[in-house]
C-alpha cells in the first residue's frame, strides 16, 4: 500500500492546510472532490476539470463495475486514463449505494441488485478491493456498513463491529503498491463508537482515513460531535476525509475539525435543477424576478460563467429546457465550491479561520 502522506503547511486552531501524496501526485487540502459517478461529472468533461482546477475526481465502484464493468476500465488504463483525466482519481466501494438498495448483508458480505437490469450481484470486502483495483484509482475506500440515521443503537453496533471486521480483511486483500486505500469510520452519531471506530480502524492501519455514515438524514448539530470525536482518533499525518458532506457550513465547520477532504454530488445535483451557490446563498435562477437581470451568479465568482454569462440569460436557458443551463450552473457550482475551499486555505495560513468560518455560518447555516 501508498500512504498517503500529508504535509501540514499551516494550522490554525483544529484547522489544517496542507499537500497529500499519492503514488501519483499530490493534492492540496482542504480538498473539494466533485463526483463523477459513472466515469464523468454529469455534462462535464475531462478538459472542464482541467479548467476548473479540480485535483480529484471520485468515480462510483457500484456504477463502474455494472457498467461498463470493472475490467473494461482496466482495458483502458484505469479510470483516469478511461476519461482521459490527468488529475487523480478515488474510488468509493460501493457500499453506499449498496445499502440504499435495502441489500441482504451477512457477515461475509452483501448481496445487491442492480439498478440497470434487476440481475444479483455479491460483494464482500475482497470482491470490492479487487473491482477498485482493475477501475485502479489512486485511492480506494473499503467496503463498509452505511446505517441509516436514525437507527437504533444495535443497528449501529453491528455496522460498526462488521465495518471494523470487513476493513481488516481489505486490507489483507489489497495489493497494488501504487493505490492507496482508506479505512472508514463509522458509528452513527454516537460519539463513543465514533470513538472506538476510529481507534479500531488506526489499529488495523491505513493509507488514509474516511469518515462514513454522516450526513445521512442527522442534523448539522448532531453530525458535529460525532465527527469530533472520530478525528480525535485519527493520526495527524494521514489524511482525514468525509465522505459526502459539500454544503458551504458544512464544510468549514468540518475543517474547522481537522477534516481535509470531501465529496459531494449536490454542487452538480442542484445546479441541474437551477439553483446556483452564491456568497449571499442559494439563488434559484428560474425565478422570475432575474428575467432582465444582467448580473453575473456571483459577482465575486471568478468562474467562465460568471465572467460571460447574465443571470437573465442563463434563466431564459432553463425556461427553455436548454441541457446547456445544467451545463453552465453545474460548472459554476464547482467552481465556487472550489474557490470557497481556496479560500479556506488562504484564511488558516492567515490565522483568521475562524472569522471566514462564521462568515459562511451566518449564511448558509
Amino acid at each position: 500500500m501508498h500512504p498517503v502522506d500529508f504535509q501540514l503547511s499551516a494550522i490554525d486552531g483544529a484547522a489544517r492546510t496542507g499537500v497529500a501524496h499519492t503514488a501519483r501526485g499530490s493534492y492540496r487540502t482542504p480538498c473539494f472532490m466533485p463526483v463523477g459517478t459513472r466515469g464523468a461529472i454529469k455534462y462535464l468533461s475531462a478538459s472542464d476539470y482541467e479548467r476548473l482546477g479540480v485535483e480529484i475526481v471520485l468515480g462510483n465502484t457500484y456504477h463502474l463495475m455494472l457498467r461498463p464493468g470493472a475490467e473494461t476500465v482496466a482495458h483502458f488504463g484505469g479510470l483516469g486514463s478511461f476519461a482521459d483525466w490527468h488529475g487523480l482519481t478515488l474510488t468509493d466501494s460501493g457500499g453506499y449505494q449498496v445499502f440504499s438498495l435495502d441489500p441482504k448483508v451477512d457477515d461475509d458480505g452483501v448481496t445487491f441488485k442492480s439498478t440497470y437490469d434487476g440481475s444479483s450481484h455479491r460483494f464482500t470486502p475482497e470482491g470490492a478491493v479487487a473491482t477498485q483495483q482493475l477501475l485502479g484509482a489512486d485511492i480506494q475506500m473499503v467496503l463498509d456498513v452505511c446505517a441509516p440515521l436514525p437507527s437504533s443503537p444495535e443497528v449501529i453496533r453491528q455496522a460498526l463491529d462488521r465495518t471494523a471486521a470487513w476493513a481488516a480483511r481489505a486490507k489483507a486483500a489489497h495489493t497494488r503498491t501504487d493505490q492507496a486505500l482508506f479505512g472508514i469510520v463509522q458509528g452513527g452519531v454516537s460519539e463513543a463508537m465514533r470513538a472506538e471506530s476510529a481507534r479500531r480502524t488506526v489499529e488495523i492501519g491505513f493509507d488514509g482515513y474516511g469518515i462514513g455514515g454522516l450526513s445521512v438524514g442527522e442534523t448539522r448539530a448532531e453530525m458535529l460531535p460525532a465527527l469530533a470525536a472520530a478525528l480525535e482518533h485519527l493520526p495527524a499525518d494521514r489524511a482525514r476525509y468525509l465522505m459526502g458532506v459539500g454544503d458551504p457550513a458544512s464544510l468549514v465547520e468540518a475543517v474547522a475539525l481537522g477534516v481535509d477532504q470531501f465529496d459531494c454530488v449536490m454542487q452538480t445535483r442542484i445546479g441541474r435543477h437551477g439553483t446556483a451557490l452564491t456568497r449571499e446563498g442559494k439563488l434559484h435562477i428560474r425565478n422570475a424576478r432575474w428575467t432582465l437581470s444582467d448580473e453575473p451568479l456571483d459577482a465575486r465568482c471568478t468562474c467562465e460563467v460568471c465572467s460571460r454569462h447574465s443571470r437573465g440569460y442563463l434563466r431564459h436557458l432553463f425556461q427553455v429546457g436548454e441541457p446547456t443551463a445544467q451545463r453552465l450552473l453545474s460548472l459554476h457550482n464547482i467552481a465556487w465550491t472550489l474557490q470557497l475551499m481556496d479560500a479556506m486555505k488562504a484564511a488558516i495560513a492567515a490565522g483568521t479561520f475562524d472569522q471566514l468560518r462564521r462568515e459562511v455560518v451566518a449564511v448558509w447555516g
